[in-house]
């Protein structure tokens, strides 16, 4: 029976081991005074995917129709441009980008305020590197909205 507990404890990974020991994490959104659920609350991993995907396709729909000239490898480099162009100026605004807005989404300040403009262009920044967007806390927050003090919630 033990050596099946610790399969199991490993399998389930290192969260799930600590939960059965009596570690309580809470959660998401917690430890920064958000709410569990509804509006508030911390956004999902798959919202954000989902906005973030939207987002980008809007941007090389752009790039390829009207900056590019037609030609697949320039609407790219324009594409990277824009996405930045884009989020830098509707998070700077409205405090969400097109595509956060149609998933339900917005950015705002760990305090609950807005986002100011040299932290949305820290974030736009750090999330254009890529990896810091994929290293994630247990808020489920990624690298780019904790260096920016930054954490998306649901509208």
């Amino acid at each position: 029976m033990d050596n099946r507990h610790a399969i199991g404890s490993w399998i389930s990974g290192p969260r799930a081991a600590a939960e059965d020991m009596g570690v309580d994490f809470g959660y998401r959104g917690e430890r920064l005074g958000l709410p569990k659920e509804g509006p508030g609350s911390v956004a999902g991993v798959g919202r954000r995917t989902g906005a973030l995907f939207i987002d980008w396709a809007l941007c090389v729909l752009i790039a390829y129709g009207l900056l590019s000239g037609g030609e697949l490898r320039a609407a790219n480099n324009w594409a990277l441009a824009l996405f930045a162009l884009l989020g830098v100026t509707t998070l700077t605004t409205v405090g969400s980008t097109p595509g956060k807005r149609l998933m339900g989404l917005r950015v705002i300040a760990e305090n609950g305020d807005r986002l100011g403009a040299v932290r949305v262009v820290a974030r736009t920044l750090l999330l254009l590197l890529v990896v810091p967007a994929l290293i994630w806390d247990r808020d489920g927050r990624g690298l780019h909205d904790r260096l920016a003090r930054a954490v998306q919630v649901r509208i």
